[in-house]
């Protein structure tokens, strides 16, 4: 079928190429491709695998990174010089002030302790489950997100406020011994306590807000949404976990996360199908 017959001098027939069946092959790779790119539906236990070893992984790089204490403590005193010449060095007078009402403080601990991973984990649960078809995209952000947040960590070493050595911030976590913190007792020796640039604490949360606001029908569910990294910021400086500065590399990494999803699917991820084919056609994603 993709050719056709042409009478020759000779009076022979012999056979040329059908422009339809050059334009069939020019297109059947890029068909692979935009198979490849189309939403599917999401696997739970592959998910739950993907999830699992995407975080020991994350975790195993992120701690194997050297503590490079001295650049760290270094690095952390340019950023507090600068930040106090652009005129946003607060991070200090909020820290005293939050330090001084203790169930504020050892709330925002635990706050900083355990949201991070628990509302991250129940965003994806809910978009598993309600917006499958935009479950994989918004996913990628996320580790795309995670992924160069690691480039930072390994070649900008960053001891956070309350690690700085006559800076006069209070260690929040030391001093009112928060349970199950990655930055206190014995379970500091199991974390990079100089991996602070970027805050994936606010990549994270941000993440988590913007696609609770994208997605949500219900209008105060979406102000949680935009609250919720608003709320972590105050608790990252509070606690003297991260500068300001921090929270900047944190956007910038979840700006990278967005920009590689828009380059895979072509869409932003909210503006994918959220449904996806239940047959053997995948749903294509919307341009935008």
């Amino acid at each position: 079928m993709g050719e056709k017959t042409v009478t020759t001098v000779e009076g022979r027939q012999g056979p040329t190429n059908s422009p339809i069946a050059d334009d069939r092959a020019g297109e059947r790779e890029p068909g692979r491709l935009r198979r490849l790119r189309a939403p599917r539906r999401p696997r739970l236990w592959f998910e739950i695998l993907l999830i699992a070893v995407s975080y020991w992984t994350y975790s195993l790089v992120r701690n194997a990174v050297p503590e490079q204490r001295p650049q760290a403590l270094r690095n952390a005193d340019w950023i507090w010089q600068a930040e106090q010449h652009l005129g946003i060095a607060v991070e200090q007078s909020v820290n005293h002030a939050v330090n001084a009402v203790t169930w504020l403080v050892v709330g925002m601990n635990y706050y900083y302790a355990t949201l991070h991973f628990v509302i991250t984990l129940g965003v994806l649960v809910w978009l598993f489950r309600r917006h499958p078809g935009r479950y994989a995209a918004t996913r990628l952000v996320l580790f795309a997100t995670t992924a160069v947040a690691l480039v930072g960590y390994y070649f900008y070493p960053l001891a956070p406020p309350r690690l700085m050595t006559g800076g006069h911030f209070i260690d929040t976590v030391a001093v009112h011994e928060t349970w199950g913190s990655m930055a206190s007792g014995n379970l500091k020796n199991m974390s990079n306590q100089y991996a602070a640039m970027p805050s994936m604490h606010i990549g994270w949360s941000l993440w988590c807000g913007l696609t609770i606001f994208a997605l949500a029908s219900v209008p105060w569910v979406r102000v949680l949404g935009l609250l919720y990294p608003a709320v972590t910021l105050v608790v990252i400086v509070a606690t003297a976990n991260h500068f300001w500065l921090d929270a900047v590399g944190g956007m910038a990494c979840l700006a990278f996360g967005y920009a590689v999803a828009w380059v895979w699917y072509g869409a932003l991820p909210y503006a994918l199908p959220r449904a996806v084919a239940t047959g053997s056609a995948p749903v294509l994603p919307m341009k935008v």
